[in-house]
């Protein structure tokens, strides 16, 4: 019998009637009421987070140019191990746990929390070790050099010891997603914010008698809380009485199968968002100091995006991945709908804006005239279709908790190809400058949104 279609009998009675109960609640709960729900206190924690992100820059900020260097390349290696964590394997972890328990496969949900734990140690290991050995190669490529290479080498030492910590972090909460408990990852990660917030400037510029250790305070801080929100998370899920818990039973490869089946389709995705912006980047770069400043402002935009969109993608993929595996794929379109809708029209709400009135945005980090006439022509080309966007995101995870995620991530792959050749094709062959180029960025995301809608709309990856 496979793992899909596999019952087996619930261990004890408190984590069978928590568990019936979530059910019910995400299969025949109104479907906007839960979503939101779901999806409000992930995007709280995630804003919150990204404050800090900004706080944590402007503490190093205050140690020189040289420091400054050193985050910003260990920054794209950081958050690429980031988002492969939560929202690559992290959201098969909740994809797998969301079906068993529409499936009403309890003790699977529950199992696939030690092999999240399991999964977390061996590609945090991977990624630690990896940064250790080959980083300060990658980091001299992305234009670190003296005492900024040296700064880098400090920093991501202490930073990436925290590595095996933040994936158990993210596995576990995804799995704590996937079963609708979304208030204790919230409360870990906002204890978190709380945390770093006070203790990256006191180990960065030390305190009193207590010297401070510079860069390397701040990962040290970053490590410091991801180990005890592991030992917290772990803890918690040992002891839990709801729909999912560690328990200590054989592994089992079926379960593996089944997270790494999304998981792996979701990290190329998340990689390949990444990958799109270093290439328009780098063909930014070839129009001067000042576009490529630009570009940079207006780009980041979109990762604002993020949070939003993440927050209301995991609870859409819980409660479509829960639909799904209890044969209801009625409610699983009518949960893609809504998602989508909300995703796009946020995104398609912020674009008007800054086609409108670039300035709100841009003149918040400058006042450079040609860095915001780079930045405009930016914005005001591709704003319009941040509709696009919204929408190819949120089906990204539909189709993720559909166990369908080959295609949206197949729309991911033409919209790199896309923005690789024709971004390089405008520039070296049309000359068609920058406002070209953005164009081409526009249109990636048109063809990324009608791939995705099309495969959802005709059926494709709907199975019950």
């Amino acid at each position: 019998m496979s793992v899909e279609a596999a019952a087996v009998a619930p261990t004890t009675s408190v984590p069978v009637a928590s568990s019936q109960h979530g059910r019910r609640s995400l299969l025949h709960g109104p479907v906007l009421p839960v979503l939101m729900g779901l999806a409000l206190p992930t995007i709280g924690v995630l804003v919150a987070q990204t404050i800090v992100g900004i706080a944590e820059t402007y503490y190093v900020s205050k140690l020189g140019t040289d420091a400054l260097v050193g985050v910003s390349v260990v920054f794209p290696v950081w958050m690429l191990m980031t988002m492969i964590s939560a929202g690559g394997l992290g959201n098969g972890v909740a994809s797998a746990v969301a079906r068993a328990l529409g499936a009403g496969r309890d003790r699977d949900a529950e199992d696939q929390v030690l092999h999240a734990i399991v999964l977390a140690t061996v590609m945090g290991s991977i990624f630690m070790l990896a940064v250790w050995g080959f980083g300060h190669r990658l980091f001299a490529e992305l234009g670190a050099q003296g005492r900024a290479l040296d700064q880098a080498r400090a920093y991501s030492f202490w930073l990436f010891l925290s590595a095996i910590p933040i994936w158990i972090v993210n596995l576990c909460s995804a799995a704590l997603r996937g079963a609708g408990n979304v208030r204790v990852p919230a409360l870990v990660s906002l204890a978190g914010v709380v945390v770093l917030v006070g203790l990256s400037p006191l180990l960065i510029f030390g305190f009193g008698a207590f010297p401070g250790l510079g860069i390397a305070g701040a990962g040290v801080a970053v490590t410091a809380f991801y180990s005890g929100a592991a030992v917290i998370l772990v803890r918690y899920l040992r002891r839990a009485g709801g729909a999912v818990r560690l328990c200590l039973r054989p592994l089992r490869w079926p379960l593996f199968r089944d997270t790494l089946s999304v998981g792996l389709m979701a990290s190329i995705s998340a990689a390949q968002l990444n990958l799109s912006v270093i290439l328009v980047t780098s063909l930014a770069g070839t129009f001067g100091t000042a576009t490529l400043a630009g570009y940079g402002i207006g780009a980041r935009l979109d990762y604002l995006f993020i949070p939003v969109l993440f927050g209301l993608g995991s609870a859409v993929l819980t409660l479509v991945g829960t639909a799904i595996g209890a044969g209801d794929v009625a409610r699983a379109k009518e949960v893609a709908r809504t998602g989508t809708l909300i995703g796009a029209g946020f995104t398609g709400a912020a674009g008007v804006v800054v086609t409108l009135f670039p300035g709100l945005w841009l003149q918040i980090f400058t006042h450079d005239p040609q860095v915001l006439a780079a930045g405009s022509t930016y914005l005001q080309v591709v704003g319009p279709f941040y509709v696009a966007t919204g929408a190819t995101f949120i089906l990204g995870f539909v189709s993720q908790g559909a166990k369908r995620p080959g295609w949206t991530t197949f729309a991911g792959t033409v919209r790199l190809a896309v923005v690789t050749l024709g971004g390089w094709a405008a520039v070296s062959l049309w000359h068609a400058g920058f406002s070209g180029l953005s164009a081409v960025v526009a249109a990636g995301q048109v063809v990324a949104a009608a791939i995705s809608i099309y495969v959802v709309v005709r059926g494709v990856i709907w199975k019950a």
